[in-house]
């Protein structure tokens, strides 16, 4: 990772903490303390990918991938957290929760945006441009999917090796019936369509246009 990006990444999540220690000075409570575990959880395939990128065998590089998608939801999932606005009793202003929200939300996408970017180069190293892509855009999909599963069934990543068997049920629910799970394939469908616009938009912002000027 470039250190530019690296000090970025440290300024941004810094940043965050910062607001919400100003939160618990203010209210005198830790309401909010669990952004910090989520924003830890949308470093993960961050790290995950990091790692990934030194990896050359396919048989070491599968297990990291499933790591990588298993956690890799956690990071726009970060977004869904603006619904505590709707809660807010607080004695701060509520322009300071929602500053603080969308600064963690809009860190942890973009961390996770980085992980995906560095998979998606790991992708198109080994196999090809087009492979690179479709994994972007099946990752983005299913983290609505994923998304959805925290947010409204209220699954952690981690569950699927403490309750596999509850999980998997509540996965096959909305396939095996899907005209009674609209709701679900309501949110996988706009949730996942917002990310993969959402990166398309970050990624056109990394790519440097040519210079068309005529020279001279």
């Amino acid at each position: 990772m470039p250190r530019r990006v690296l000090l970025l990444n440290l300024s941004a999540v810094s940043w965050c903490c910062l607001l919400l220690a100003l939160r618990f000075h203010l209210t005198g409570h830790y309401q909010y303390r669990f952004m910090l575990w989520n924003l830890f959880l949308a470093l993960i395939p961050l790290g995950v990918s990091l790692g990934l990128a030194r990896i050359r065998q396919l048989a070491v590089a599968v297990p990291l991938l499933g790591v990588w998608l298993l956690f890799f939801p956690n990071a726009p999932y970060v977004l869904t957290d603006l619904i505590h606005l709707n809660a807010h009793r607080a004695s701060v202003p509520r322009w300071l929760d929602l500053v603080m929200l969308l600064s963690f939300a809009l860190v942890s996408l973009w961390i996770g945006f980085q992980s995906l970017r560095l998979v998606q180069h790991w992708f198109t190293r080994h196999f090809s441009h087009s492979t690179g892509w479709c994994v972007v855009i099946c990752s983005l999909a299913l983290s609505g999917f994923g998304v959805y599963l925290g947010r409204f069934l209220r699954w952690n990543s981690w569950d699927i090796l403490r309750k596999p068997e509850s999980l998997f049920k509540d996965i096959a629910k909305p396939f095996l019936d899907p005209l009674h799970h609209s709701h679900t394939w309501g949110f996988t469908l706009g949730f996942g369509t917002l990310l993969i616009l959402a990166y398309l938009f970050w990624i056109s912002a990394l790519t440097t246009p040519h210079d068309t000027r005529n020279p001279g």
